[in-house]
């Protein structure tokens, strides 16, 4: 599910409940990597987004709970999200998209997993696997020695 990032009154808005305001987010301009030539040698066009949520007084308990759970290499064990966005040649444009991908991963933690429930395996699935294993049986005995009676 795609999130779009509203920047309104320097907060982004991530559900109708949750917003994180602007404050709480730390930028930075850094030099992208790889291809690109001068404009990226000379020009600090990508963004180091930093957000402690772990020290949030935007998001709920709970959601911060989630967002450590999250198995994502942006999170870090203190409770930091990392995100550098330098898929694009202003810095402006940067910053919206790592406020989306920000938005994204919280939106993340705003779903609650069902828990799995227990399945027993089919009694005909059971029977399949054993008939499998006789018959692969019965193949790997007949390639042995031949006695002639």
């Amino acid at each position: 599910m795609p999130f779009l990032v509203f920047a309104v009154s320097d907060e982004v808005r991530i559900s109708d409940q949750i917003s994180i305001p602007l404050e709480e987010i730390e930028f930075s301009a850094i030099r992208a990597q790889g291809a690109g030539g001068q404009n990226v040698n000379k020009v600090a066009s990508a963004i180091h987004l930093r957000f402690d949520f772990a020290n949030s007084m935007a998001l709920p308990v709970e959601i911060k709970q989630r967002l450590q759970s999250l198995n994502d290499k942006r999170i870090t064990s203190q409770g930091l999200i990392v995100i550098k966005a330098q898929k694009f040649r202003t810095q402006e444009r940067n910053r919206i998209e790592a406020l989306e991908r920000l938005a994204g991963l919280v939106g993340k933690a705003l779903v609650v997993a069902k828990p799995r429930k227990k399945t027993r395996t089919p009694a005909g699935v059971k029977a399949r696997r054993v008939e499998g294993k006789r018959r692969q049986s019965l193949l790997k005995r007949s390639r042995g020695r031949v006695h002639d009676h």
